[in-house]
């Protein structure tokens, strides 16, 4: 009897696409759920509405393409896409503002290049700073975290749905009553109205090192990325890379005068650090490949997010960080290869 013989490498793969983009949204559940605790609905009506945009966006390019829709369906990239976007929103943002950002990502920065694989630029990043861009005032709809006191933030899931479809407040409230800014965008503004670092952490938006809520939800962020690196879906380099770049050039300024400049870790548990630095720069498609080129990419993203938080426009720089690392990703491959074994150079 002939049996079939294949071509090495006969032991079967561990991994696979759909595994490792599961293991990825099992990770992001800590940090979801703490969001939402401290956000309240609108965190998770935004991950429903931009990961279903971002599946059927898929579904409808694939079937035009001639592509099967199932099977591409399956692996749960789309998926992924759609809830890091939504993560990176204000949980009272119009509904429309995770439509547009979704079909931006799926459609644009990634069915446009070929699909999974050949989209030189990460597909959540893209479809938010189009965002960030186009629609400065819909992404400043952040409220009070749960910890700061106030009267308006018990928004119920009717209340919250009919805020983001409907954009009816609920009685007697205005929108500028029920939001107010993040602690990087409120660090911005006040330095800039010449206040010290001593009178801006007197302001209720900050914690003990961070801003309230903002700290846990990075600390869960944190436990997710930890996760990921035990189970070897991702290597240290990258994360290692963001924090540490981050890390020491906030370090170097906040040691230079610690009334202009936040501490580093301010810089670390504020904003998307923890998000970025686990579930962002390190998508194996856009971001560089070698070991020490993950290491360069990462820490180009930390340097370029601090840059771009203290002396930028906008309040958080991680976004901007990934997409101009994600240009440089190539060429830092190309001068960070690792030397072939059996040659000299």
């Amino acid at each position: 009897m002939l049996f079939p013989v294949f071509s090495s490498p006969h032991l079967p793969a561990q991994n696979n696409v759909s595994r490792v983009m599961g293991e990825v949204l099992l990770a992001l559940l800590p940090g979801i759920l703490c969001a939402t605790w401290f956000f309240g609905w609108g965190v998770l009506v935004n991950i429903v509405i931009a990961a279903t945009t971002c599946v059927a966006a898929e579904a409808a390019v694939l079937a035009l393409r001639g592509r099967a829709v199932r099977a591409t369906l399956a692996d749960r990239s789309a998926l992924l896409t759609g809830v890091l976007l939504a993560l990176c929103l204000p949980p009272l943002a119009p509904w429309w503002i995770p439509v547009i950002g979704s079909l931006f990502a799926i459609v644009i920065a990634k069915q446009l290049y070929g699909g999974l694989g050949y989209n030189p630029f990460n597909p959540a990043m893209i479809g938010y700073v189009v965002l960030l861009i186009s629609y400065p005032r819909e992404l400043t709809l952040w409220i009070p975290p749960t910890g700061i006191e106030a009267q308006h933030l018990n928004l119920n899931l009717s209340q919250t749905l009919a805020l983001i479809f409907t954009n009816s407040l609920p009685a007697e409230t205005t929108i500028d009553a029920l939001t107010m800014p993040t602690p990087l965008d409120a660090t911005k503004t006040a330095f800039g109205l010449g206040q010290t670092l001593h009178e801006i952490k007197a302001s209720p938006l900050f914690g003990h090192f961070g801003g309230v809520g903002w700290e846990w939800i990075n600390l869960s962020f944190l436990i997710g990325g930890l996760y990921l690196l035990a189970r070897r879906v991702i290597s240290w380099h990258i994360p290692a890379g963001l924090l540490g770049g981050l890390f020491l050039i906030a370090l170097v300024f906040y040691g230079s005068d610690t009334d202009a400049f936040p501490s580093p870790l301010f810089h670390l548990f504020s904003g998307a650090a923890m998000l970025g630095a686990f579930f962002i720069a390190t998508d194996p498609v856009s971001a560089a490949t070698t070991p020490r080129g993950r290491l360069l990419f990462g820490a180009g993203i930390g340097v370029i997010a601090y840059v771009i938080r203290t002396w930028g426009g906008y309040p958080d720089g991680i976004a901007f960080g990934v997409l101009l690392m994600n240009m440089a990703a190539p060429t830092i491959d190309y001068y960070t290869k690792p030397r072939v074994f059996g040659q000299s150079k």
